[in-house]
């Protein structure tokens, strides 16, 4: 691959071949500006991170998350983009800031595409798919069409969000520019992976898969923009390598729930300062200048202070290891060899994959969090029990009222596949916050009644 190609500025929808006209603003800034202004982003402040958001203090939610990830990848982004720079590349008016604005722009928008509570909506909808198997004969689905709902993943979700317009928009969504589209995501592929894949070396990017079938075909466009290299020997299935910058992404999502959520644990209750320190004090000592952290830290005297302190400095000491990893792999991703992540490969992986992940477990499966997934599930499954049949059963008469309760870009249009009428069903759940889907799916249960 080649950067002039893997920096495409281009913009999904649009001709125009370079919008990098503008000196005080990239095309990659306006990215960033144009996800943290749009309404799916917003939305994200109400859906869940881990814990129930409490009245009494603050927890983070996948908007805070989504935040604090951009700027943990803006700064793997201008680190290796101040690295790639040195390698002698021909990239004519490159600058180091241009990858950590491409970093910033896709971490943003990571979680853009999860549904109502988490993995646990996620989950809600495969399920509902598996259990109603007789949809797929019904509608006369291809097993690539079933496949994207059995198997339903946010990232998918988030690419159809960014890359679709609604009924009076102009074509291409949030008309963000390829290099951006490409680093967001992570795993792309479709749902269903060819047959011969099986017998690849083990590829991270297999795990899940970041594109529905309803948006290949734009995939691909962004693929042949970007020169991502086709892993496949099947003609009539691609299956692209990681853009190289999406390690980077995936990077700092994973440092960023791995040590904050220890700090929503310690603010829940859940775990005490002296856990904290028990967990975070060896990854520190990694450091050379753990003995200035550890004089600065024994002057401190309020609690809170002294976790979101470690909290600080144990991000940073990842990003530079993590940093480190990208350097020593770099030509590999350059090439498709390398996938894997970067998480996987730091000096103090034992320790972030070992004690630390234990807790994050721990935290995983207190009360709150258990009872708002097993909440959220039934909210999510019973929502798709009755929009789905606007689908299914039009004709009846319940489907017809709930066709009306449907907004202008999720109905039903007659010239569309059974897929992509099935798909704005499931969109319309999907992008929903938390507290509108307990809403609706309570006033439709009969649990409350409309004012």
């Amino acid at each position: 691959m080649n950067w002039n190609q893997l920096l495409s500025s281009q913009r999904f929808g649009e001709e125009t071949p370079n919008y990098d006209s503008f000196v005080h603003r990239s095309a990659f800034q306006r990215d960033f500006d144009r996800i943290i202004f749009s309404s799916a982003f917003r939305r994200l402040q109400d859906k869940t991170q881990v814990f129930p958001v409490p009245q009494f203090d603050f927890v983070h939610n996948r908007l805070t998350h989504s935040l604090e990830v951009a700027m943990v990848g803006r700064s793997l982004g201008n680190l290796a983009g101040e690295f790639i720079l040195t390698q002698k590349h021909e990239i004519p008016n490159a600058h180091m800031s241009m990858f950590g604005d491409i970093v910033a722009a896709a971490a943003l928008g990571h979680d853009l595409g999860n549904p109502p509570f988490g993995h646990s909506g996620e989950k809600a909808i495969s399920d509902f798919f598996v259990q109603n198997n007789y949809i797929k004969t019904q509608l006369g689905l291809s097993d690539f069409e079933w496949a994207d709902f059995i198997k339903y993943e946010g990232n998918a979700h988030g690419f159809r969000i960014m890359t679709n317009h609604h009924p009076d928009e102009v074509q291409g969504g949030l008309r963000l520019s390829a290099a951006t589209l490409a680093t967001f995501a992570k795993y792309p592929h479709q749902s269903i992976l060819p047959s011969h894949s099986a017998a690849l070396p083990k590829r991270v990017s297999f795990k899940k898969y970041s594109v529905f079938n309803s948006e290949w075909d734009a995939f691909n466009e962004i693929a042949s923009k970007t020169g991502l290299l086709n892993l496949s020997d099947d003609a009539a299935q691609s299956v692209y390598c990681r853009h190289p910058l999406v390690f980077l992404v995936e990077a700092a999502d994973n440092i960023c729930y791995r040590i904050i959520d220890l700090e929503d644990g310690y603010k829940q209750g859940f775990l005490r300062l002296s856990e904290i320190e028990e967990l975070l004090f060896p990854l520190l000592q990694q450091n050379a200048g753990f003995k200035t952290t550890e004089a600065k830290y024994s002057r401190m005297r309020d609690e809170g202070e002294k976790v979101s302190y470690l909290r600080a400095k144990s991000i940073n000491q990842l990003v530079d290891e993590a940093f480190d990893a990208f350097k020593f792999s770099y030509e590999d991703m350059m090439t498709a060899q390398f996938d894997a992540e970067l998480t996987d490969n730091l000096v103090s992986t034992p320790i972030l994959e070992g004690p630390i992940k234990k807790s994050n477990l721990f935290l995983y499966q207190r009360k709150p969090v258990l009872e708002k997934e097993l909440a959220g599930y039934q909210v999510i499954y019973g929502l798709l029990e009755r929009f789905v049949s606007v689908v299914t059963r039009p004709q009846e008469m319940n489907a017809q009222k709930l066709k009306l309760l449907l907004p202008l870009q999720f109905i039903p249009q007659n010239n569309e596949s059974k897929y992509l009428q099935l798909m704005r069903m499931v969109d319309f759940v999907a992008r929903m916050t938390d507290g509108y889907a307990l809403n609706l799916y309570r006033t439709l249960t009969g649990q409350n009644l409309p004012r």
